[in-house]
């Protein structure tokens, strides 16, 4: 919906009025104002001078006014009442909307009121964009056309999209609102008089989006797993390199600020420049994006999110829009701090994660012989587990994603609950690919919120649980991060669950996660392993559980 507004708020500044202008529809109105400006003046002329003047001078102005003015006067006030007030009640909702963002954002922090909380901003963006599309002189042909291919494409891959791939899709949504504020900012080097303002706007909104939309390409496809794109940097000294980069971006920038001629329109040096920024920013954005590798995803995206943001607020300056300004600020700023929330979730810095990369080194165990000790168990095993369980909690990770098991983990917990076991959901913040991403899977299940319980909440209790399931789980309950100071996610918060009575994990093989690092847990001795697909494990099990 952002980039949607983006690209209507564009197309309707471009050439407009400002705020505080008069509303001029035509040429031929602007040479009626001038007309009538003009007819004033020598009428008033005419009437301080008339006791000089004599009867022809008198004659003369009355022969003027009629002449001349034929309601032309009253035409042009009425044009600036009615853009003063058109201006105003756009001014109105705009800040209706941006207080609908606020208020949206606040109720999106609790799970039980997300949903209304989505549904308040879904509201402030319809009002805004409702608003834009009151400017006069638009051209409906263009907004339809987009507005079907787009509104057409966006519906079929909200439909199409299965739960495994919505990281792909937020990364795709990020890149779709960088691009959109690089071509915005583009066209309005055309029509925008100059100022250092909208200079530096428009070349941080090159820049941002830039970076926002090529990056946003290179997760997609880091997600998909890819082969073509090669893991780690491509070259020595890579980061030097993207370092150059930024250096050529911003005398660039310098560039595009200066390049301005006498009328305070920007020069063919100005489009130039700017669209050196959009190249020089797209080699960056592809190089920073790289190299980084799977566990970090989490991050990575809700940064582009951030940027994507951050790209949109610039845009508003270069098109003069405070609706845009304050939608783009929201985003950034959540998306920065979210971007926080995930680096303090894995012990990393921001820095940590964009230029260095996790994964196994010299000194990393060798999985064969981590995993000498290793126990398997059949459902009807664990079902007896189960059986005189009286505490039980279930670790969500990717895997539960890729089985799409999140229902059968309802049905599970439903039947133990049923036979007086309480069971609990132990959520961490980076599991699966995306921020929240166990969240949305097991709201989708319709799982009580009050069931998903936070790493921190969990971890003092451990202990008290009669048996700890973990479905696709791997780095997340690591615990090689909190007993090895060598290890690469060494002091990453995890989920405890090797200290529970009894553990059970249910995997496809022993393959390691994202960091590339075998899981001592899975050879512990509390530990069973049940191998398989995670939906038809959880459908054995509870199949077991029913005939036992």
């Amino acid at each position: 919906m952002l980039n949607l507004l983006l690209i209507l708020v564009a197309v309707c500044s471009f050439g407009q009025p400002t705020d505080h202008e008069v509303p001029t529809a035509t040429p031929s109105t602007e040479l009626r104002r001038d007309q009538a400006e003009h007819t004033a003046g020598a009428i008033q002329h005419d009437d301080d001078n008339a006791d000089v003047a004599g009867d022809d001078e008198g004659g003369a102005a009355e022969q003027l006014a009629p002449a001349d003015d034929g309601g032309l006067g009253e035409v042009v006030e009425g044009e600036a009442v009615h853009g003063s007030r058109s201006s105003s009640g756009r001014r109105l909702a705009y800040l209706i909307a941006s207080i609908l963002f606020i208020a949206g954002l606040k109720w999106l922090t609790h799970p039980r009121t997300a949903v209304n909380g989505n549904l308040i901003s879904a509201a402030g963006m319809l009002l805004a964009v409702v608003a834009t599309l009151t400017v006069g002189g638009l051209n409906w042909v263009w907004i339809i056309i987009g507005l079907v291919i787009g509104g057409a494409y966006g519906g079929y891959k909200a439909i199409k999209v299965e739960m495994t791939a919505m990281p792909e899709m937020v990364a795709l949504f990020n890149g779709f609102g960088g691009i959109a504020s690089v071509l915005v900012a583009g066209a309005a080097l055309f029509y925008e008089a100059a100022t250092v303002q909208t200079g530096v706007a428009t070349a941080l909104s090159g820049f941002i989006g830039s970076i926002t939309f090529f990056g946003s390409i290179v997760a997609y496809y880091k997600l998909q797993n890819v082969k073509w794109i090669p893991n780690g940097s491509m070259f020595s000294a890579q980061q030097v390199f993207n370092g150059v980069l930024v250096v050529v971006c911003i005398l660039l920038g310098w560039w595009l600020t200066v390049s301005y001629g006498t009328n305070g329109m920007p020069t063919g040096s100005a489009h130039a420049a700017y669209w050196l920024i959009f190249i020089v920013a797209a080699i960056l954005g592809i190089l920073i994006t790289q190299p980084i590798g799977g566990a970090d995803m989490p991050v990575v995206i809700a940064l582009l999110n951030s940027y994507s943001g951050l790209a949109a607020c610039a845009t508003g300056f270069v098109i003069s829009n405070t609706v845009l300004i304050i939608a783009g600020s929201l985003v950034g700023a959540s998306g920065i701090i979210l971007t926080k929330i995930m680096c303090k979730a894995m012990n990393r810095s921001l820095p940590n994660v964009i230029f260095g990369k996790m994964g196994p080194t010299s000194e990393t165990p060798d999985a064969d012989e981590v995993y000498k000790t290793v126990k398997s168990a059949s459902p009807e095993e664990v079902a007896m587990l189960f059986d005189s369980a009286q505490k039980a909690i279930i670790i969500p990770g990717y895997g539960m994603a890729v089985s799409q098991c999140q229902h059968a983990c309802r049905d599970l917990m439903n039947l133990l609950e049923s036979r007086g076991c309480t069971v609990d959901f132990g959520v961490h913040p980076v599991a699966g690919r995306m921020p929240g991403h166990m969240n949305v899977l097991l709201a989708e299940a319709n799982i009580p919120y009050d069931k998903l319980r936070e790493m921190d909440e969990v971890n003092p209790e451990m202990e008290q649980y009669d048996v700890a399931l973990v479905i696709g789980a791997n780095d997340v309950v690591n615990p090689v991060a909190r007993t090895d100071p060598k290890s690469p996610i060494a002091g990453m918060p995890i989920i405890d669950v090797d200290k529970a009575r009894t553990c059970v994990v249910v995997k496809r093989s022993l393959s390691p996660g994202f960091a590339g690092i075998p899981n001592p847990l899975f050879a512990a001795e509390n530990t069973l392993m049940m191998f398989g697909d995670g939906k038809k494990a959880m459908l054995e099990l509870i199949a077991a559980l029913k005939e036992g």
